[in-house]
């Protein structure tokens, strides 16, 4: 078998891209304990974007990890996680940290060896899987394979509740994205003048986002959703309803990519909305800003205010540890008071019924500003939180990246020093 040595595998100057291994140590941990919390004996993680999380690469694999204390458990005397790789596994083995990897790593077995192979690790139960992110057709593969150790129970809330809650490795990933978003912005504004398509201005952003190491995938978590890092409206495009549950729909350039940045031409003094996404190492940031190309109205900037004051109720609300549904109904009470009932997040029959998603390695994460989400955002937690508001005319708002600290909710994409700017009139 081959050997990967680094100098294949490398971020920019030969920086070394991996997840630390003390990083997926602890993920393991905090999994393993989980497990035990919620009586579940163990769980085969099989998802891309959880692989990635807890295995520090993105292989065709079947993560094992055992609850705490059971007998396949290290600490019940058994061999603890493995990690069972279709392809490839060197690649496997070097993006767990070659020998320091917190977990062996195997070729997967024949399908009706598993189980037997699992046994021998002191498994006596069959694991959770993840009913919520896997097609059906390979779960059913799964579950009658582990059907003689037991009925297979669901553990897709409780991976995506580990998640919510951001390491400061993470964080830091986050403030690098945000970094490289804040030159995406800068070229747009580089490239904007009367007469240029949406187009033309998502690709100015795009090449920065690429050059710095945009991997090229946005991960979404809900069905059948996509997402362009670069949403660009202008003009009456901002009012275009899509497919996409967001305030901002957009003409797309052809039905099949029916979202976002399309082939319309800027025009003097009419807003453009522009939403980026940068992805640093998988990890998103998410931040609106508004251009023109000269000046807009008294009522947009009044209306670019009304969101202002929206973002700010949310972001208080969420500071104070107040649930989700909360600062939700906090929001949009004051959107509708303000003369927004009709226009926030869409135009009626088409508004989202949000006003902040988290984000972290897919855009669309929970906890959720939304009815629903009785609880608050954890500490750790990472939100975008983005009141908009859509005519047939145009749209307007803005959007930013917030972490929630013990004190306080601390945004992440906003610049340091000066005043900001949510509007750009050139």
């Amino acid at each position: 078998m081959a050997s990967l040595v680094g100098s294949e595998i490398q971020g920019p100057n030969g920086e070394d891209w991996r997840v630390p291994v003390s990083e997926l140590e602890s993920r393991l941990e905090k999994l393993s304990i989980a497990l035990q919390e919620n009586s579940l004996p163990g769980v085969f993680v099989q998802h891309p974007v959880d692989l990635y999380y807890f295995t520090g690469g993105r292989q065709n694999a079947t993560l094992f990890v055992p609850a705490r204390g059971t007998k396949a458990s290290i600490e019940g005397g058994g061999d603890g996680p493995v990690l069972f790789v279709r392809r490839s596994i060197s690649r496997a083995i070097y993006e767990a940290g070659n020998d320091n990897s917190p977990f062996e790593i195997l070729p997967f077995p024949r399908m009706k060896n598993l189980v037997e192979i699992l046994q021998k690790r002191g498994v006596t139960n069959s694991p959770a899987l993840q009913f919520g992110e896997i097609p059906a057709n390979f779960l059913q593969r799964f579950t009658n394979v582990l059907s003689v150790l037991g009925k297979c129970e669901d553990a897709t809330d409780l991976i995506h509740k580990i998640r919510e809650i951001k390491s400061a490795w993470e964080v830091e990933q986050m403030e690098k994205s945000a970094t490289i978003q804040a030159k995406m912005f800068d070229a747009v504004e580089d490239k904007l003048s009367e007469g240029v398509s949406e187009l033309e201005l998502v690709a100015s952003a795009e090449q920065v986002s690429r050059r710095e190491g945009f991997g090229g995938n946005i991960q979404m978590r809900r069905y059948p959703l996509q997402c362009d890092r670069g949403v660009i409206v202008s003009g009456r495009a901002g009012g275009i309803p899509s497919f996409f549950d967001s305030a901002i729909g957009g003409a797309g350039p052809h039905p099949l990519a029916g979202m976002g940045s399309g082939f319309n031409k800027v025009k003097a003094n009419e807003p453009i909305l522009v939403d980026l996404v940068h992805v640093h190492r998988g990890y998103v940031v998410d931040k609106t800003r508004m251009f023109s190309v000269g000046k807009l109205s008294q009522e947009w900037h009044d209306r670019l205010e009304h969101m202002l004051e929206v973002s700010e109720i949310v972001v208080s609300s969420l500071a104070k540890g107040e649930d989700c549904s909360m600062a939700w109904e906090k929001g949009s009470q004051l959107a509708y008071q303000l003369g927004y009932e009709d226009n926030l997040m869409g135009m009626k029959p088409d508004q989202s019924q949000f006003l902040g998603h988290s984000v972290g390695l897919q855009l669309d994460e929970s906890p959720v500003v939304a009815k629903g989400f009785n609880r608050p955002l954890p500490v750790g937690g990472t939100m975008a939180i983005e009141p908009k508001v859509v005519y047939e005319e145009g749209s307007i708002g803005l959007e930013d990246t917030w972490i929630k600290t013990s004190e306080e909710m601390v945004c992440l994409t906003r610049l340091e020093g000066g005043e900001e700017r949510f509007i750009l009139e050139v």
